[in-house]
């Protein structure tokens, strides 16, 4: 049996890298949690949790056969990281996890990189730069993340990592990138209390997996999954349409007095903007990719119309100043001049959503929110999620 270690063992990688790992049969997931111990506690090794697909019911994932918690024992998880029977290590952090500056390197003044950087490790990067540095087979590091070229992003920024702390990486290790795909909401308590399960994940049926074919090692046969050369029109696909637009409609959908995407799809003047914010999008697409944009949207407000997920909008709205930048604020960039004003419209709905929650005392779920709360203008939020440039969209745009 082939082992994958899994950095982040959210709701995210149980709906998703781990059902296509139970499915493709021959591989065990070593389960790494870098903050706390209540997935490790929950978690029966031998009956594993429920997945719940939206209209087919629970299944039961059995392929998570231990959990390391990092803060008790780091020295494990950087023996797993170095550990030749680990051919594949993956990673479902978020985009902030991976600690890039504005110029997309790792900011080594970040205070955990900073504090890593002193001492030992605590991220997902250090545990990586410290593992890989003592490893001598061969390995592949797979993220599973939403942002652009996230593979390249992970080894950037592991590599820097190394650099800023001596370390010299000498084995053969590959990022190849990669694009996933499967709306999955908050676990309720409903669910836990119907399956009897606390660790249960609920989600839509479709789900997309595009692999860059770039792996060192040995691999799992996972089913379904598209192997292709390049990733990136599958990439911007996802995240310029799908993910821009449920980014636009967490946002103006909160303000609007809405709770779900269900209920934010079907407002007449939400809709209108998620399906022009989507052709905007597509414009910047590859040919290949525009030909099938029009489909593709439909699809998707199919999927966000669905009333059975309950995908919450504030689950989408948590740390946008880590993700406008992939969902919108490349594509404005990439629009004609004079295009792109559903665009500003999203990135608008942004600056008013956090000015909302400012002003009404709530905290903003964001990593970057003490700096949001000292946000003036226009230009200073443009200024945070590195769109200071597209200033003029804004003034041409004016709403």
């Amino acid at each position: 049996m082939s082992t994958i270690l899994h950095f982040g063992p959210g709701n995210f990688f149980r709906a998703h890298l781990a059902e296509y790992t139970f499915d493709a049969g021959g591989w065990d997931i070593t389960a790494v949690s870098l903050r706390s111990s209540s997935f490790r506690d929950a978690l029966d090794p031998a009956k594993g949790y429920f997945l719940a697909i939206q209209g087919q019911g629970p299944r039961q994932i059995d392929v998570i056969k231990q959990v390391l918690v990092a803060p008790e024992d780091p020295a494990r998880v950087l023996a797993s990281v170095a550990d030749p029977d680990v051919a594949v290590i993956s990673a479902t952090v978020t985009e902030k996890g991976y600690y890039l500056g504005a110029d997309g390197r790792l900011d080594v003044t970040a205070p955990d990189i900073a504090a890593e950087l002193a001492g030992h490790p605590t991220t997902v990067i250090g545990f990586l730069a410290h593992g890989l540095a003592r490893r001598q087979a061969p390995v592949t590091v797979l993220s599973c993340d939403n942002r652009m070229q996230n593979g390249d992003a992970l080894g950037a920024a592991v590599k820097d990592f190394a650099k800023a702390a001596g370390l010299h990486i000498t084995c053969d290790v590959r990022f190849p990138n990669a694009m996933v795909d499967r709306i999955t909401p908050a676990t309720t308590d409903d669910l836990r209390t119907q399956t009897g399960d606390p660790l249960a994940v609920p989600c839509e049926p479709f789900k997309e997996w595009v692999i860059e074919d770039n792996f060192a090692a040995a691999r799992p046969n996972w089913p379904d999954v598209q192997w292709v050369k390049n990733v990136a029109p599958h990439e911007m696909r996802k995240l310029r349409m799908l993910n821009g637009a449920h980014s636009y409609l967490a946002y103006a959908g909160i303000l609007a007095g809405h709770t779900y995407v269900h209920e934010a799809i079907v407002d007449p003047d939400l809709r209108a903007g998620a399906m022009a914010l989507m052709q905007d999008a597509a414009a910047t697409l590859p040919a290949e990719a525009q030909a099938q944009a029009d489909t593709y949207a439909h699809a998707l407000v199919t999927r966000f119309e669905n009333p059975h997920l309950n995908h919450a909008l504030r689950q989408i709205a948590m740390d946008g100043s880590q993700k406008l930048p992939y969902r919108m604020v490349d594509t404005l960039r990439a629009c004609h001049e004079g295009d792109g004003a559903a665009l500003v419209a999203g990135v608008r709905a942004w600056m008013a959503f956090c000015r909302s929650e400012i002003g009404a005392g709530r905290a903003l779920q964001d990593p970057k929110a003490e700096t949001l709360k000292n946000a003036q203008s226009d230009g200073d939020f443009l200024g945070i999620i590195g769109a200071a440039d597209l200033m003029g969209r804004f003034t041409d745009h004016a709403g």
